[in-house]
């Protein structure tokens, strides 16, 4: 008897290492797109759901909310623009604190990119600069920070740092990119480096990495402008490496047009990625040992920008990249890749999805219209949509929900609509 019950600590001691990861992340509790509401509304009213505030000082920004308890935590630039900032609302919109943490990207599409990432009390986030800080969730205290970008001799891209935190165990990650290493673990508590990945001799990547557990192991899978791979979460070694990519290359070149914004999707062992300029997808296999993968199949249709992409059930959904203003509608099969449909949006371009309840939720990126779209393999279906008329810029920042609510952000515009 009390061997098994010795078993069973043990069992539940490894289940709680395993599943140790923040669940108020990027893109939702899965780092995928896919929310646990229900019970959401069918279909909305002509003039959109009902509003439950709007607030015009978010301070401008591409990044989405993060709500925790009774409180929303949403990255922004000052009034000066020279500093990003945590802002902290309650539920109805009134603004708590607003709490500098580091610099923002000195050139092209300087606003802030990075979601907040929640874990025990702390709120972490990482500058277009490539400041890496922990800040106390409860004032906006700044616990710690580092010049991640100067002691890790970043190297990025047109568009700078725009990677999330990812948080788990005692570890935060940060991937630099460049000649001293492709990933970090700092110490979720003190900043101080735990491990560093070797480095792949590429740029940092826009994308935020994931964690992932097969075969009940973990793995953090990532990837650089041309490189997907994985790492032990536990002390940094790269476990495997993909650069095939097979496929036509965009007219800016390999170099240029392999901007790696999205993060990948994983399910049952399996994993797809992709991104925009004419560079396509492909779903991998992972090795039951985490150590290889092998190409499964590619698709020259879903080629989603940075608009990120969703899996209901056997059907990935998202937007393609026609060019850098136009994009379409598609949806293929999981399992075989097969294209199920691509079509435009009446009037409207690519953007951002995000899916609950069985039900996707769009967010057209250059007009600011907001889409219910039923999650039908068969075909596009727009059950309602409305615009959002405010703020500035291009809509690049991914829907939210949480208990019924739908966060939209546009710039400095931040509004929260009741879909339940």
């Amino acid at each position: 008897m009390k061997q098994a019950m010795l078993v069973l600590a043990l069992l539940a001691s490894a289940c709680i290492g395993l599943s140790a990861q923040s669940r108020n992340g990027w893109r939702g509790p899965e780092n995928n797109g896919s929310y646990p509401d229900k019970k959401l509304l069918d279909s909305w009213p002509e003039d959109g759901p009902k509003m439950v505030f709007e607030v015009m000082d978010a301070g401008k920004g591409y990044s989405s909310p993060q709500v925790v308890g009774d409180r929303i935590y949403l990255t922004g630039l000052n009034e000066s623009e020279d500093q990003e900032v945590l802002n902290c609302y309650t539920l109805d919109g009134k603004k708590i604190y607003a709490v500098a943490y580091g610099k923002p990207w000195e050139r092209s599409y300087p606003e802030v990119r990075t979601t907040p990432t929640f874990y025990d009390g702390k709120i972490y986030v990482i500058s277009g600069h490539g400041d890496v800080a922990c800040l106390n969730a409860k004032d906006g205290k700044i616990v710690w920070a580092l010049d991640g970008g100067e002691k890790y001799a970043r190297k990025t891209g047109n568009w700078g740092s725009s990677e999330c935190a990812l948080v788990y165990d005692d570890k935060v990650i940060y991937s630099p990119g460049g000649d001293i290493t492709a990933m970090v673990a700092l110490n979720r508590n003190t900043g101080e480096e735990i491990w560093r990945a070797k480095s792949l001799g590429e740029r940092g990547s826009y994308a935020t990495p994931i964690l992932i557990t097969y075969k009940g192991k973990r793995q953090i899978i990532a990837t650089t402008p041309q490189i997907v791979y994985g790492v032990n979460p536990d002390n940094g070694e790269i476990e495997w490496t993909f650069d095939d990519w097979g496929t036509k290359l965009s007219g800016r070149g390999r170099g240029d047009g392999n901007i790696t914004p999205n993060a990948p999707l994983f399910r049952d062992g399996k994993i797809f990625y992709c991104h925009g300029y004419n560079l396509n997808g492909f779903q991998l296999q992972l090795a039951d040992d985490l150590k290889s993968v092998s190409l499964l199949w590619r698709t020259d249709v879903m080629d989603t920008h940075h608009g990120g992409y969703v899996l209901v059930g056997n059907y990935i959904y998202g937007s393609n990249w026609i060019n850098n203003n136009a994009g379409n509608w598609c949806c293929i099969d999981w399992n075989t890749g097969e294209t199920k449909y691509e079509t435009a949006w009446e009037g409207k371009g690519k953007g951002s999805i995000i899916t609950a309840d069985n039900k996707l939720i769009c967010f057209d990126e250059r007009r600011g219209t907001v889409g219910l779209v039923k999650a039908n393999p068969e075909k596009f279906e727009v059950v309602s949509e409305f615009r959002i008329e405010k703020g500035s810029g291009p809509c690049w920042a991914h829907p939210t929900i949480s208990n019924g609510i739908l966060y939209i952000r546009h710039g400095e515009a931040f509004y929260a609509f009741k879909i339940k």
